[in-house]
């Protein structure tokens, strides 16, 4: 399946049903009177969060979606039907922006979120609704009020726990392949990985999902590479998993590119906290990973962790970090949102 994360789409919530004007024509009867109905209400158009969805695919190829109008009223005081919805289906993690993409409308982050974008007009009245004492044969309806348009980008950002950095080839897809059942591509050269991934990690009797993104080179918040285009599915993770390759030039040097472009990223990537490790340690001499460990160490100002993914070295450990960094951040934030205590 091709990913997409960011779509645009163009919507409009259906017309209301005109009312109708109509008279009653029974025989026997002398003084009908009116008997028109009122008009049905339009569709509206609803985002719906659902699950068994991980791209925004479908909106590459149909970007247009319009409630139904609603039906019209007719003799007999029979009132139209509304008009069905235009429903659109999205991952959970999905954000709604207005044209401008800044102002953020909806952020449906759970199965089963609804938002409406656009309410249906509602139906006109039908000429029974102006009968008064003084006018007993009103030859008046309203015709239904109109829809609503508007354009909308749909944005997705990956929910993950925990969250795989590093520049290309530092072994992101290696590492999320050993710890779970995901199959991104793998091979021996730089931005295999076109798209982000998620894997489903476990722990003993836990789990929680680890996301990997394309890798960052210097100058990506400026476009080179694939840019940084796909950071913004680690903003709602609540640890990142740094992976330096332990073959490159030099340890601290790569570290500093790389949380330099998260800085320039922002959103809060650089607060967020962050686990240390110097990959293919397995593909080095003693002396090469006793100065790369030293640079690393330097840079990131903490002792990093050896990590080879391919011969199983520090797995355990790297798991480990991240799982007791996750549980402290659930902790944290169930403290804040837990009520005060009162007598």
């Amino acid at each position: 399946m091709k990913f997409l994360d960011e779509a645009k789409v163009y919507i409009r919530s259906g017309d209301g049903g005109a009312g109708c004007v109509s008279f009653r024509r029974e025989k026997f009867i002398e003084f009908g009177g009116p008997d028109g109905g009122d008009g049905g209400k339009g569709g509206d158009v609803v985002v719906e969060c659902v699950g068994g969805l991980n791209t925004l695919i479908d909106y590459r190829y149909q970007q247009h979606f319009k409630g139904k109008t609603g039906m019209h009223g007719m003799g007999q005081n029979r009132h139209g039907g509304k008009g069905s919805d235009a429903v659109l289906k999205v991952p959970a993690g999905t954000q709604i922006f207005e044209e401008d993409g800044e102002t953020l409308l909806a952020d449906l982050t759970e199965e089963g979120q609804k938002i409406t974008l656009a309410r249906g007009g509602n139906g006109g009245f039908g000429n029974t609704y102006f009968t008064t004492s003084t006018n007993r044969a009103p030859y008046r309806a309203n015709p239904g009020q109109e829809g609503i348009e508007r354009t909308v980008w749909l944005r997705l950002k990956l929910i993950a726990e925990a969250g795989l950095v590093g520049l290309p080839n530092a072994g992101k897809s290696t590492f999320l392949a050993t710890v779970s059942a995901a199959k991104p591509k793998i091979a021996d050269y730089p931005f295999t990985t076109l798209k982000p991934g998620l894997g489903v990690v476990r722990v003993g009797d836990r789990e929680f999902v680890l996301a990997d993104i394309p890798g960052l080179i210097e100058g990506a918040h400026e476009g080179l590479g694939l840019g940084d285009r796909f950071l913004g599915h680690l903003e709602r993770c609540n640890v990142l998993l740094h992976l330096v390759d332990a073959t490159g030039d030099h340890a601290g040097e790569v570290y500093k590119t790389i949380r330099h472009e998260l800085e320039a990223y922002g959103a809060g990537l650089i607060d967020k906290p962050e686990i240390v490790a110097l990959s293919k340690v397995d593909a080095v001499d003693p002396e090469t990973l006793k100065t790369q460990m030293a640079r690393l160490k330097r840079a990131a100002k903490r002792q990093p962790l050896k990590l080879s993914a391919v011969a199983g070295i520090g797995v355990p450990e790297a798991l480990g970090g991240l799982l007791q960094t996750i549980d402290q951040h659930n902790r944290e934030a169930a403290a804040a949102e837990a009520p005060p205590w009162h007598p």
